[in-house]
């Protein structure tokens, strides 16, 4: 295991982490295996590094049944509603379900914030009757519209 970013997130698995490890890398945009390494006495996986939209993490076989909480979710950015509708589908499909506002929690129980990437500039545009505006309809969401918020935004 190689260490290249500072901090590295590692989600823990019973004995699932090549499958989830290969679901994510194809569902999130430049998400690729990098490594697995296996225990040499009997061949079973122990963790599997892979990258998602440029940051790598680890999925462990701890052989424990711990269980992801909504307190700790993974957002990702898109920038068209296209990238959201496609994301979204492929990470509530099999098992995963739609929350609130843009949240989902997929098939392994990880907890996903899918955001248009412009919601920054809206935020940081400092109009508060905007901003609330927008944060009005995202409320009313659950996989979240980017012309709906902008309109929201716009006063329309």
């Amino acid at each position: 295991m190689q260490f290249k970013q500072k901090l590295t997130p590692f989600l823990s698995y019973t004995d699932r982490a090549e499958a989830a490890a290969a679901f994510y890398s194809d569902v999130i945009p430049g998400g690729r295996v990098l490594r697995t390494v296996r225990n040499p006495q009997n061949d079973a996986v122990l963790t599997v590094e892979f990258e998602m939209a440029g940051m790598t993490f680890v999925a462990l076989n701890a052989g424990q049944n711990w269980e992801f909480s909504p307190a700790i979710s993974l957002a990702l950015a898109c920038d068209t509603q296209e990238e959201i509708d496609t994301v979204w589908q492929r990470l509530t499909a099999d098992g995963g379900n739609e929350v609130a506002c843009g949240w989902l929690q997929d098939k392994f129980g990880m907890s996903w914030q899918i955001v248009p990437s412009k919601i920054q500039a809206w935020l940081d545009s400092g109009d508060a009757a905007a901003i609330q505006r927008m944060f009005e309809a995202l409320w009313q969401m659950k996989k979240l519209d980017i012309a709906a918020l902008q309109d929201a935004f716009d006063g329309k």
